[in-house]
């Protein structure tokens, strides 16, 4: 899941260098921690918060297979 976020986030933004994930496992939930440079940060939550709850949504689907709860932290 974490490479799913990391390639989501550097499809998005002009400087893929600077995205880094960090992943913490707890014992039935996974919390993911995306890291964007903060002239970045529009276009990885989107208009509304779209592109935010996009990327949310595909990490839920994938992790449904894994029985986990995940929750993708933008900072």
């Amino acid at each position: 899941m974490k490479e799913l976020v990391e390639i989501l986030a550097k499809a998005l933004v002009d400087q893929p260098d600077k995205v880094s994930v960090n992943m913490v496992e707890r014992e039935k939930s996974v919390l993911i921690e995306l890291r964007v440079a903060p002239e970045e940060m529009g276009k990885v939550i989107g208009k509304q918060g779209r592109i935010a709850k996009a990327i949310r949504a595909v990490v839920k689907a994938a992790a449904t297979k894994q029985h986990k709860k995940v929750m993708v932290e933008i900072i």
